[in-house]
């Protein structure tokens, strides 16, 4: 990844530079990663009976 795509994905989540220093990289390419996930919609969501099976 280049900087300035880095800085693209920032501007795309809404982060200011002052944020920059309380998050890690990773951090923010996982944030990016998930706002791609906010609109997908989902056939089966678990429950707490799911995840207690789990």
């Amino acid at each position: 990844m280049t900087t300035p795509l880095f800085l693209l994905r920032c501007v795309q989540l809404g982060l200011s530079i002052a944020d920059l220093e309380l998050l890690s990289i990773g951090l923010i390419n996982d944030m990016y990663t998930e706002s791609g996930n906010d609109d997908c919609k989902y056939a089966t969501l678990a429950t707490q009976e799911d995840f207690d099976k789990f």
